[in-house]
């Protein structure tokens, strides 16, 4: 049998020793008068060089915390079940809330404020740690998934609206493919195979069955369409949730997305035009008010001007120092604003046919993913630094609003008629805020429902009674859904 060392004994008595000093902070049933009668036995039974008032001091102080942890816990406990009455409430209602709303503070122990020293609050966890499956807002906005668009074989990096009838979907994607789509039946219409690369961006005419698309293979094409809507088909309403919905979905088979929603498409393999001006990727491109002109960016770092009907090359907008990510015009002025991982975006004027001027907007510290024309004259610009900034044209030196959000911005939209502004995440999240900075809603990633991969891009479609939002990501889906916030919120 091996012999234990002198110097190995030494350290375990030394070791049962702390043990044996060490302070017990059990919670236990017994009154207040069994839990001092307790302490003071231990206070006697232990060998301690601490002053007997210091150590009545320091268990009194444990006491305390212990009692005020209780009176959280309590208090928890109630909130959580008046959150499930009124979830049960609200679910007769069609509508569910998820979370309690903390908007007033912190908690506070019923029995009044806390008359106790804690030192650092924060070093605890605050009461975090207690309510922390609590959503710090909760709205009454109602966001419904309608239609998901699957057919797509890659990710999908935009989606856009026509702008005249028949109203249909588009979605560019990585796959090399645009697609156009039913809105109501979810049936893939048409299908563009023209580019050799991957398609980065899709925009409509302002008037006519036109596209523009811009391609990873340095171009960007013009092609026509025809399109007939299949007769509408009744969808059962299984999705309406509420817009703070958080559970995580993230292991849903691939296989839901995998199915060839396009195999039975019509193709167009040419287009009518091609602009090949860049020496680059072209990210992305859209038309000027009008349509006779359109804007293309590039990852060669600069913007072009192209006229629709030579083909010709009108303007090379220069100046950003690092690779262009997107490009946006005014819908109704010879506006254009073009974005950069530089951190800036410019605003290009083309309103006088001589010369054509150029603002640089500073305020992002990492890439602006997008920048986009709202109403009057203001521009929202989204970045990876995890910010959202309101400007006003009038002045550029600070935005007149700042969201600040927990993942990276892809590409915005901003309805117009509403002035809400939809934020695709890299978390896979889609928020709603309204111009001033207020978050009105998140869609729901709850139920095998939403994005199971980073979202893209979002659009906002207007008068679609069906559909008046609609986002699409690397999931390789596009998803309608029919936004719903009542007048109230928008206007807090």
């Amino acid at each position: 049998m091996p012999v234990e060392s002198g110097t190995s004994s030494a350290a375990r008595q030394a070791k049962q020793k702390r043990k044996s000093h060490s302070l017990s902070i059990r919670r236990t049933n017994s009154t207040e008068q069994d839990r001092t009668a307790m302490q003071r036995d231990m206070l006697e039974g232990q060998d301690s060089k601490l002053p007997s008032a210091v150590r009545h001091n320091l268990h009194e102080l444990f006491g305390q915390v212990e009692r005020e942890f209780e009176n959280l816990y309590i208090e928890n406990v109630e909130l959580r079940r008046e959150i499930d009455t009124l979830n049960e409430r609200l679910a007769a209602e069609g509508q569910t809330v998820d979370g309690g709303d903390l908007s007033r503070g912190p908690l506070k122990a019923k029995g009044g404020p806390r008359n106790f020293n804690m030192g650092n609050w924060e070093l605890w966890g605050g009461d975090s740690w207690i309510v922390s499956s609590f959503k710090t807002t909760t709205s009454r906005a109602v966001c419904q998934l309608v239609k998901e668009y699957v057919g797509h074989r890659d990710g999908i990096w935009d989606v856009r609206v026509t702008r005249t009838q028949p109203i249909v979907l588009g979605t560019a994607s990585a796959d090399h493919t645009a697609m156009l789509w039913s809105i109501e039946t979810g049936k893939c219409l048409l299908k563009y195979v023209g580019h050799a690369g991957s398609v980065n961006s899709i925009k409509f005419h302002p008037t006519e069955q036109v596209a523009l698309t811009a391609s990873g293979d340095q171009t960007a094409h013009i092609w026509r369409f025809m399109v007939q809507l299949p007769a509408p088909q009744p969808t059962a309403d299984t999705s309406q949730v509420s817009g703070d919905d958080e559970i995580d979905f993230s292991d849903k088979d691939e296989a839901d997305c995998d199915g060839d929603g396009s195999s039975e498409c019509p193709t167009i393999r040419v287009p009518s035009t091609t602009l090949k001006s860049h020496q680059g990727v072209v990210i992305a491109a859209d038309w000027l008010v009008g349509g006779k002109q359109v804007v293309t960016a590039s990852w060669d770092r600069a913007a072009n001007l192209y006229d629709v009907e030579t083909s010709e090359l009108v303007h090379s907008l220069t100046g950003h120092d690092q690779e262009l990510t997107h490009c946006c015009t005014h819908p109704t002025q010879r506006l254009v604003v073009t974005s950069s991982r530089d951190t800036t975006f410019r605003l290009w004027d083309f309103r006088d046919p001589s010369i054509h001027s150029v603002n640089v907007f500073q305020g992002h510290t990492d890439t602006v993913t997008s920048a986009v024309f709202t109403v009057g004259d203001n521009v929202v610009s989204g970045s990876d630094d995890r910010t959202v900034k309101v400007w006003d044209l009038k002045n550029m030196r600070s935005p007149i609003a700042t969201i600040r959000t927990d993942s990276a911005v892809n590409r915005i939209s901003v309805s117009v008629s509403q002035r809400i502004i939809a934020l695709p995440h890299d978390n896979r999240q889609v928020r709603l805020f309204d111009m001033s900075g207020v978050r009105l809603a998140r869609l729901p990633r709850s139920n095998r429902q939403g994005h199971r991969r980073m979202v893209c891009c979002s659009a906002w479609s207007e008068d679609n009674p069906i559909c008046n939002l609609f986002t699409c990501g690397f999931d390789r889906q596009a998803i309608g859904w029919n936004i719903n916030i009542p007048a109230l919120l928008q206007d807090k």
